[in-house]
C-alpha cells in the first residue's frame, strides 16, 4: 500500500521485525530496552497478527502492530500495541496512513473494532486518535502499565485513555474518506459547553466549576513532554487533576468524542435524554 509518500505492508521476516525494533526502541528512547522484541514481532506476525512497516526510499520511517483480543465470546477486537513513526516533516502523514491500513486490514477479516491505550496528557495524540481517526473513549486506566523508565515518560504513572475506534461508525468513515472536521470550540462555548479544566497563567492547571452541561470541555497543556521535565511538579499536578476530571466526567456518563488541535477535548453526555 502507497500512502503520504511511504510505502505500507506486512512485515514477517527477521530481518526487517529487526529493523522495526531498532525503530521503536529509537523513539521511545530505549537503546538497551526496545518497546517490543523481534523475537515476539516474529511470532506475532508467524501467528497472523498485524505487523506493519512504512518506509520512504527504502528507509523504515514508521511501524504499527497489534494483536487480537476476546473480552467476551464473539467479541473480537484488535488490540493496536503500538504506533510510532519517526519526528521528521518528511513523513508527515505516515501515523495516519499505517491506521487507516490497520483499518483496511481489520475489516478484510471481519474486525470491526480496535482498541489501544494512549496518554491522555499528550495533545497531539488526543487530537490524533478522537477527531482525526473518529475514535471516542470512556473508560480512564489509572497507573496502567505500572512506573515508566523510556525517555519520554520517565518518573510518570501510566494513566491511560482506552480508545474504541469503531472502524464502521459514520466519524470513522468520514474520517478515512473525506478526512475529519475539528470540533468548534467556539461555538461549543457559546451554546454552553462548560469548561471543566483550562491551561493557568503559569502552566498550571486550573479547575473549573462542576457541570451538567450536555457538553464539557478540558484542555491539556501544550507539551506534557517537555514539562516532565522543565517543570515535574507542574507536570505531575497535571496528572492528579486530569485523572479527577476525566474519572468523574466518565462516572457520570460522559465519553471523549472529539479534540482540538489546541487541546481541548470535547466530552458528550452519552445518557438518555
Amino acid at each position: 500500500m502507497r500512502a503520504a509518500g511511504a510505502i505500507i505492508g506486512q512485515l514477517h521476516e527477521l530481518a526487517e521485525l529487526s529493523e522495526l525494533e531498532a525503530l521503536l526502541a529509537a523513539i521511545w528512547e530505549r537503546p538497551d530496552e526496545p518497546p517490543i522484541n523481534a523475537d515476539l514481532l516474529r511470532a506475532l506476525a508467524h501467528s497472523g497478527n498485524y505487523v506493519a512497516g512504512a518506509r520512504i526510499d527504502g528507509r523504515m520511517v514508521g511501524g504499527l502492530l497489534g494483536w487480537l483480543g476476546a473480552r467476551a465470546a464473539n467479541e473480537l477486537h484488535m488490540h493496536s500495541h503500538i504506533l510510532g513513526v519517526i519526528a521528521d516533516k518528511q513523513v508527515a502523514g505516515v501515523g495516519f496512513a499505517l491506521k487507516q491500513d490497520q483499518r483496511r486490514w481489520c475489516l478484510e477479516r471481519g474486525i470491526t473494532t480496535v482498541e489501544w491505550t494512549t496518554d491522555p496528557l499528550v495533545r497531539r495524540n488526543a487530537y490524533f486518535n478522537l477527531t482525526k481517526l473518529g475514535a471516542t473513549a470512556s473508560e480512564y486506566l489509572v497507573n496502567f502499565y505500572g512506573a515508566m523508565t523510556d525517555g519520554l515518560n520517565a518518573g510518570e504513572e501510566s494513566d491511560r485513555l482506552l480508545i474504541r475506534w469503531e472502524l464502521n461508525s459514520p466519524h470513522a468513515s468520514a474520517a478515512a474518506d473525506v478526512g475529519a472536521a475539528e470540533p468548534d470550540l467556539e461555538g461549543l462555548v457559546r451554546e454552553g459547553a462548560g469548561a471543566v479544566l483550562s491551561v493557568g497563567p503559569g502552566s498550571e492547571p486550573v479547575v473549573g466549576q462542576v457541570s451538567s452541561a450536555r457538553v464539557l470541555i478540558c484542555q491539556v497543556p501544550e507539551d506534557i513532554v517537555a514539562m516532565r521535565h522543565a517543570a515535574p511538579a507542574i507536570a505531575r499536578s497535571w496528572r492528579l487533576a486530569l485523572r479527577g476530571v476525566l474519572q468523574d466526567a466518565f462516572a457520570a456518563g460522559y465519553g471523549l468524542t472529539g479534540a482540538t488541535r489546541t487541546g481541548w477535548y470535547v466530552l458528550e453526555s452519552l445518557r438518555p435524554e
